[in-house]
């Protein structure tokens, strides 16, 4: 063999060489290629899928503590308290809606268009509850019926004291032919006054306007008897009583102030409003969101290693 011919030979055998490492090295590239479609994909789904069902059962917790919360701001028997569940109401609200804002793409980016549409109705159910549970909670943390019950057990009570004690001082000071008359009087303003203490209660647990207007019709009636005895006694008692008496009508006027402030703060009826809006309107939205959020949760847990497929 010719010194060219071995030249040649050995030349293509380099050639060789180079071409099967050429090739090794793509089959390598492809085997690692195909290796990562075929695993990374795959798991890549199931991470979207594994944090769907997080959110999906996270917005199911924050959603019921919203709801419970916003209970408690209603049955709360102090602003404070009132003020804090709300708070703490809103602060759960905030978080259901990052969840969904969270939840919405990644059912999207899986194709997941059933669970989509559970999300798109459960999305529209708590926009009408949100709204709902608003208006409750701006009435609640205005315990207005509250605050017309601790007037009425607080100062309208000691008002009502005073007025008593102070005509029963006018009876002492009136005339020994009058005595009698001067005390049937007296006991008839304070029977008066004893009613309207009375019809406060029914009139701050009352929801209906109708039934409040009837007590209050029988508050200015016994108010306008209270006072016609005053100006009887007037009439009745000498000079020296008239400054007890003149007090006693004093007291009588705080009394029928502080009875004018209930009347007002019970016609606002936040506790009672915000009791029945919890009651009624807000359990049928509550159970409607709850449907769908347990139809979503199902839907995500049937989905498995077909998902990836």
């Amino acid at each position: 063999m010719s010194l060219q011919e071995r030249l040649d030979g050995a030349a293509w055998c380099a050639a060789s060489l180079r071409i099967r490492a050429t090739a090794g090295c793509w089959i390598a590239v492809i085997v690692v290629a195909a290796a990562t479609g075929c695993i990374d994909a795959p798991r890549t789904v199931l991470q979207r899928l594994s944090e769907a069902r997080r959110l999906t059962a996270d917005l199911l917790v924050q959603f019921t503590k919203a709801a419970d919360a916003a209970n408690r701001a209603v049955m709360a028997d102090t602003d404070e308290t009132s003020v804090a569940f709300a708070r703490e109401a809103e602060e759960a609200t905030q978080a259901v809606q990052t969840d969904v804002e969270a939840l919405g793409p990644i059912l999207t980016g899986l194709d997941f268009s059933n669970e989509a549409h559970l999300l798109e109705e459960f999305g529209s159910r708590f926009d009408k509850y949100r709204a709902l549970d608003r208006s409750i909670l701006e009435l609640a943390v205005e315990n207005t019926n509250l605050k017309a019950q601790r007037l009425s057990f607080g100062a309208v009570q000691k008002a009502a004291d005073a007025f008593r004690d102070s005509l029963e001082a006018v009876t002492l000071l009136a005339p020994e032919k009058d005595i009698w008359h001067v005390k049937a009087l007296a006991a008839t303003a304070v029977t008066a006054v004893r009613e309207i203490e009375v019809l406060q209660a029914p009139h701050i647990a009352e929801s209906d306007e109708a039934a409040m207007t009837r007590i209050e019709e029988r508050m200015v009636a016994a108010e306008m008897a209270a006072r016609s005895t005053l100006k009887m006694l007037a009439s009745l008692v000498p000079p020296s009583s008239r400054p007890k008496l003149a007090a006693a009508t004093a007291v009588f006027d705080h009394f029928t102030a502080l009875n004018a402030q209930i009347i007002g703060l019970s016609r606002r009826n936040s506790n009672v409003r915000s009791l029945a809006l919890s009651l009624g309107e807000k359990r049928t939205l509550t159970a409607a969101c709850e449907d769908s959020l347990g139809a979503l949760q199902d839907a995500l847990a049937k989905r498995g290693f077909t998902a990836t497929r």
